[in-house]
């Protein structure tokens, strides 16, 4: 698997397929995406707010990620 970074300590993947993989592993249905170093990275979860509220995740934010407004969920 291949991780670009972390956002609020859940991991975002290069392909859906990863996404939906973890996602599978953690209780979570679909994915959505974030852009990140200028790359669409992949998240389980159909919404950031399913997946940071998973148990994954912490309120915690990493200013550095830039999430993208499309993709079925907003950050």
């Amino acid at each position: 698997m291949a991780i670009l970074t972390t956002i609020n300590n859940v991991p975002l993947f290069s392909t859906p397929a990863e996404a939906i993989n973890y996602g599978n592993n953690n209780g979570l249905v679909g994915y959505h995406t974030h852009v990140y170093n200028g790359a669409t990275g992949y998240m389980a979860g159909a919404t950031h707010g399913q997946a940071a509220s998973s148990g994954q995740g912490s309120s915690t934010s990493n200013s550095t990620n830039t999430p993208s407004s499309g993709g079925g969920g907003s950050y």
